[in-house]
């Protein structure tokens, strides 16, 4: 069988001692069987990734941007080039369709070209004058070894999102990617160092909370950066922060699309299928509640969804004409099938149900089929939790005002969008909403990779957003330089009171 082994310094390592070594499986959701097993780190296998990060890094901070920037500019291409690699294999551990593997990779490439331009991200400020004979300066600085902690379900975009600026700017990265899905964070590390990037920046331990635990704690690791679901994100925010390290923790969510009188239905029921049902809705920016505004507007807009989701095809990963594929894990499936459950007990009304899917021989694989819930209120534990998978529920409101208030008031403020074509609606809305990431017709609102991504509320711990400029300054420390050259001539009288530069 398959074995997914560590990647330190720069080669795949397993575990010095053997006959101590853990192991998880690895399945394929098509088919619900193991495929492989991946190690399962120690803490002194951290401390040998460590080891070798805090090494390779100092070497790494002193060559010169530029330089950075070329490994970047080459890790990019390889990324590209092996596109279809990453994707198929993406796709067999995770369950998602190649053609939405792709998208994964690609939406972590775009960080990747965004740090290509770090010699510009990190440049300084400058002031010449700033007092008699005096000038003041900054200067960007890594952080020195870092590490981030990434989720099932991108296996390859939030690693990206994370490493490339985190590298970039100078630091040496230790990922811990998910245990269900590990092969193709080690591809891409392996992809870096064929790029030219030292042996030991880039690294990748496997573990499970005893891991996570020892990153959190490990005193060589300065910052750490996590994705995953709101409890956990919080329990590493609170952990890491106690440690004194820099933390940024992405979260859950409930993403809510409010659909307007006066939206156009068709390009807006294609939006809503996609965002709530691609990728099994295992994404944190799917859109899992839909609010129409008015009563009118529920009916037409329900009866389009039912007629919409019948033509839906839940396929294999490399059936070029499913929608989408069987979500992570038996456990998962079971969890939500249990939320449809609840929902039903709670009063919605069951308009469609994705429970008892199966796909002709894949019997035992992990697919559900879609499941639409209507009459869904604030109330109901089933509108209030995640249930990440691909689970639509109609929640009615009569205003805007009042779809406003509900977004707002969800205890995730991840991202939400508005379909109008108001202006004025979506000027109002863009600017009340409190929701992290908005989108004005748009379903999925990531911001594209030279702005930044994060949530609200609990959707997000930390004062600093995902890549962007935001990443920059994450994973750098600012250095404030004043300075003063004398030029000759008496020495001035001794003062005790604070320097000004009146």
């Amino acid at each position: 069988m398959r074995r997914i082994r560590h990647f330190i310094d720069g080669a795949a390592v397993s575990a010095q001692n053997s006959a101590q070594a853990r192991f998880g499986p690895v399945y394929a959701p098509t088919t619900g069987e193991v495929q492989a097993e991946v190690e399962l780190a120690e803490p002194a296998t951290l401390d040998q990734a460590v080891a070798a990060a805090k090494i390779a890094q100092r070497e790494w901070a002193a060559t010169n941007p530029q330089r950075r920037a070329r490994v970047m500019f080459a890790f990019k291409a390889l990324i590209e080039d092996n596109m279809q690699e990453l994707a198929e294999l993406l796709a067999s551990e995770h369950g998602k369709v190649v053609s939405d593997a792709k998208g994964d990779v690609q939406r972590g490439l775009e960080v990747v070209e965004f740090a290509c331009g770090i010699p510009h991200l990190l440049k300084g400020e400058y002031t010449q004058g700033a007092g008699p004979g005096i000038d003041v300066y900054s200067l960007r600085q890594p952080l020195g070894v870092v590490a981030g902690i990434t989720p099932f379900n991108f296996p390859a975009m939030i690693p990206l999102w994370m490493a490339s600026i985190a590298i970039a700017c100078g630091n040496a990265f230790i990922l811990k990617p998910s245990e269900r899905d590990p092969s193709v964070p080690v591809r891409l590390a392996e992809l870096a160092i064929e790029a030219g990037l030292p042996a030991g920046v880039f690294n990748v331990v496997h573990g499970d909370k005893a891991i996570v635990d020892a990153i959190c704690d490990h005193p060589e690791i300065k910052a750490v950066s996590f994705v995953g679901s709101s409890d956990i994100a919080n329990y590493v925010y609170q952990r890491a922060a106690a440690a004194g390290k820099r933390a940024q923790c992405m979260g859950g969510a409930k993403n809510h699309g409010i659909v307007l009188a006066d939206a156009d239905l068709d390009q807006c029921v294609a939006d809503i299928l996609g965002a709530a049902y691609g990728s099994a809705g295992e994404r944190c920016m799917a859109l899992p509640v839909v609010v129409p505004v008015g009563e009118q507007t529920a009916e037409t807009l329900r009866a389009r969804l039912v007629e919409e989701i019948a033509k839906l095809k839940v396929g294999v990963s490399s059936d070029e004409e499913a929608h989408y594929g069987p979500v992570v894990s038996a456990q998962h499936k079971a969890r939500i099938e249990d939320y449809i459950q609840l929902a039903v007990d709670e009063g919605s009304e069951l308009v469609l149900d994705g429970r008892g899917f199966t796909l002709q021989g894949y019997e035992n694989g992990y697919f559900l089929g879609p499941t639409l819930l209507d009459h869904v209120t604030p109330q109901m534990k089933s509108y209030q939790d995640e249930i990440f998978g691909p689970v639509l529920q109609i929640v009615r409101a009569q205003t805007l005002a009042q779809a406003i208030d509900l977004a707002s008031r969800h205890q995730y403020g991840n991202g939400v969008a508005l379909f109008t074509r108001n202006g004025d609606a979506a000027r109002t809305f863009a600017s009340e909403v409190e929701v992290g990431m908005v989108g004005i017709n748009v379903p999925i609102p990531v911001p594209v990779a030279y702005h930044s991504f994060g949530g609200w509320k609990r959707s997000g711990f930390g004062d600093m957003d995902q890549y962007g400029m935001d990443g920059v300054r994450f994973y750098t420390r600012t250095k404030k330089v004043t300075q003063r050259w004398p030029s000759g001539g008496s020495v001035t009288d001794q003062s005790f009171v604070i320097p000004t530069m009146a």
